[in-house]
């Protein structure tokens, strides 16, 4: 089953269970999966792929802020963000480790044929479709350039 199919009983969890963090946090990514299905040129359905790049933006907007947040000081915010970064980390799919990160994009370098920094953008596309999920793109762009610049 989908997570957008899931969505419903886990909102009806966390309502019964008066988890304010929990049901704040589904509210948004709710939301953001209707915004998906319904932009411009949506089909008003949503992939499993679609759901991991939405899941994965929530998330890196909630990192962000923490940071933001953390850094100005205002440790009521940050302690929000946190929440509900650890509620979206959780609907995503195990995040790869360096090695294995290091070695299926080595795998994507033989494949795409890159051999310079020029080809970076072709490994990175190929890379980010192929790890959608299991690793964020920053991770993915910093370990293709060391690979590439040897």
């Amino acid at each position: 089953m989908s997570l957008d199919k899931n969505m419903n009983d886990e909102l009806k969890k966390a309502m019964l269970a008066k988890n304010e963090p929990k049901l704040r946090t589904l509210r948004s990514i709710k939301a953001a999966f209707l915004m998906t299905k319904t932009e411009k040129g949506g089909t008003g359905e949503i992939s499993e792929e679609q759901e991991l790049k939405v899941l994965q933006k929530l998330y890196n907007q909630r990192k962000e802020s923490f940071e933001i947040f953390e850094k100005g000081g205002r440790t009521e915010l940050a302690q929000k963000e946190k929440e509900e970064m650890d509620i979206i980390y959780s609907f995503l799919p195990a995040q790869l480790d360096d090695a294995s990160l290091i070695q299926i994009i080595k795998e994507i370098i033989v494949e795409t044929g890159a051999t310079s920094m020029k080809d970076m953008g072709k490994v990175v596309s190929a890379a980010n479709a192929k790890l959608a999920g299991k690793a964020d793109g920053k991770r993915i762009s910093t370990i293709v350039k060391d690979l590439i610049s040897q």
